[in-house]
């Protein structure tokens, strides 16, 4: 037997169902590899790792794993994290604040130009994309140089302000970053596009953890401790020959 629909309209499950597939819908647009905010160009060190013939292709799940457990997971995703709570919060000063921390820990300047760049496209692209006047507001001071504009804190202005809940935010962006890094992979032949779907399936597990750890993070902890990535960046900043930006 069939009932017939509440007459006043939609029924809670189903505004929830709603909220929620528009918030999933979101976070698939801005880690989407067509969306123009500059990842694409971008190697996370891999191409230093290359270049120094330090990694194989058997040797990228590794590499992965060390670079988000060390690297993107105590720093930008726990940024992402802290951003997005600030702005749920009204709190732009806590945004910046964070903002700063991160880019002050990002020790090579190729490392800081990639964020920043990144982060700044995003904010611009999102403000009109979206509409939402905390992104704007944000990018206004991004612009007058109060605040660095890194790619993960502008992550966190642009999920928070559009409403994908933070653990989603940070699971996407992590998401994109290895996207990303197997793009970069394939491009510099250290695998091919079976095996680079195979790295992101087996990655999953490793997001997971690194999501609820980013979230349980406080600002006083925040910063990559992935040195070796660090040096591999100030190497490849030097190199005569590069295809990526970092």
């Amino acid at each position: 037997m069939f009932l017939d629909q509440d007459a006043d309209g939609p029924s809670h499950d189903d505004a929830e169902r709603t909220e929620g597939l528009a918030a999933l819908l979101t976070s698939l647009q801005l880690t989407d590899s067509a969306f123009p905010s500059g990842f694409y160009t971008l190697s996370h060190s891999l191409e230093g790792f290359s270049q120094a013939r330090a990694v194989t292709a058997a040797g990228l799940p590794a590499l992965l794993t060390d670079l988000l457990r060390h690297g993107v997971g105590p720093g930008d995703a726990t940024a992402l994290a802290l951003a997005h709570r600030a702005v749920r919060a009204g709190d732009l000063a806590a945004v910046v604040e964070t903002d700063r921390r991160l880019h002050a820990g990002k020790l090579g300047r190729e490392m800081r130009l990639a964020a920043t760049r990144t982060g700044r496209q995003l904010l611009d692209l999102a403000a009109e994309i979206f509409g939402q006047p905390v992104i704007g507001r944000y990018l206004e001071l991004v612009v007058g140089r109060q605040a660095p504009g890194t790619q993960a804190v502008s992550a966190g202005v642009v999920y928070a302000a559009t409403g994908v809940p933070v653990r989603q935010a940070v699971a996407s962006d992590l998401f994109a970053f290895c996207a990303s890094f197997a793009g970069a992979a394939l491009r510099l032949r250290l695998t091919d596009h079976r095996r680079a779907q195979t790295l992101l399936r087996g990655i999953a597990p490793v997001i997971e953890e690194v999501t609820a750890a980013a979230l349980g993070r406080p600002l006083a902890d925040l910063g990559s401790t992935a040195f070796a990535s660090d040096i591999m960046s100030g190497r490849h900043e030097r190199a005569e020959a590069r295809l990526f930006a970092s």
